[in-house]
């Protein structure tokens, strides 16, 4: 992990064109501001954790691609007759 230091109004960048701004500092807590392309997602660390487990247990009721491709193929065949 890197640690680095900044004041209020100081930013860091990370990669290409992602801003890390410090834009307050309180008692109970630091406000960011983050910059970034609008590719690249941006969330608070518990939003990303309820949205990966969102998608695991949506993605754990699909099937294998294998099965899948049967059953497309059956649909085509049976759409021809």
């Amino acid at each position: 992990m890197l640690v680095i230091t900044r004041k209020r109004n100081e930013a860091i960048i990370i990669g290409h064109g992602i801003e890390v701004r410090v834009l307050r500092v309180g008692r109970d807590g630091v406000r960011l501001g983050v910059t970034a392309p609008s590719s690249i997602p941006v969330h608070r660390t518990e939003i990303y954790d309820m949205v990966s487990t969102e998608n695991r247990a949506a993605a754990g009721g699909l099937a294998s691609p294998v099965i899948l491709a049967d059953w497309l193929r059956r649909q085509i065949a049976q759409a021809g007759q």
